[in-house]
């Protein structure tokens, strides 16, 4: 077994997805993504598997790009704070 078997990448994305249902935060859900683009890369053929520090650097990227891409699509804006009207202690 190797890092360049397709199949590995796809578990490993699935596995990611499934643990971001278990922990929803948007963190594993990036690498998910970074795992599943590796693990689609590998599929139609292109050359990773020859460059495995290529291919994790790859993984590192897309990863990044999908948690930021996910943070600003779903995460809290700016606009959007938190306020207290009242406090718990005053009664």
């Amino acid at each position: 077994m190797s890092f360049g078997d397709w199949w590995l990448w796809g578990v490993a994305a699935v596995i990611l997805a499934v643990g971001e249902v278990l922990l929803p935060s948007f963190i594993l859900l990036g690498f998910a993504i970074g795992a599943g683009v590796i693990g689609f890369l590998l599929l139609i053929g292109v050359p990773l598997a020859a460059n495995v520090p290529l291919m994790f650097l790859i993984f590192a990227v897309i990863s990044l790009v999908a948690w930021i891409g996910l943070r600003r699509a779903m995460g809290v804006t700016e606009t959007q704070v938190k306020t207290f009207d009242r406090d718990i202690n005053d009664d």
